[in-house]
């Protein structure tokens, strides 16, 4: 099997569904300083057809529920299985501006093995962000070693 070949800028964007996009769009905003780039609306102009936002340098696509195209939201479906992994300045400052514009936070902010200072936030349309800043680059071989001595209760 040969390996594709195409641009080096290629580019992966979540597209992700609600039930109510414009709250989405305006919880981004305050939570994690997401700019809007544009938005599509419905004839009747009531639907977000499509929009996109950027959070840092990364595009996030978004839509109202497209039951009859299975766009559902995690509302929907009784949540998502997917968490996003925001990678930021200062975790504990992220994860106080994501809580006051309405997250919850799952985990606070901790120093973890695999050498970040990570929290999980879950955002009030049933998305969860782990929100999560380096402090000390680990190989993956040292990785593994902690891995291993944390189950094994050593860490």
């Amino acid at each position: 099997m040969t390996e594709p070949t195409g641009p080096t800028d290629t580019i992966l964007s979540p597209f992700l569904p609600f039930r109510d996009s414009r709250a989405a769009i305006a919880f981004y905003a305050l939570a994690f300083g997401a700019q809007e780039l544009f938005r599509l609306t419905s004839q009747e102009g009531n639907r977000i057809d499509h929009a996109e936002i950027r959070i840092g340098a990364h595009a996030i696509f978004l839509c109202d529920e497209y039951p009859d195209f299975g766009a559902l939201s995690p509302a929907s479906i009784g949540g998502s299985p997917v968490k996003f992994h925001l990678r930021v300045d200062d975790v504990d400052a992220w994860v106080a501006r994501a809580e006051e514009a309405g997250a919850t936070v799952l985990r606070r902010p901790k120093l973890e093995f695999f050498g970040e200072r990570t929290a999980l936030v879950a955002d009030p349309f049933g998305y969860s962000w782990f929100l999560a800043t380096p402090v000390e680059e680990v190989s993956p071989q040292e990785m593994q070693r902690r891995w291993q001595a944390a189950l094994e209760g050593e860490a």
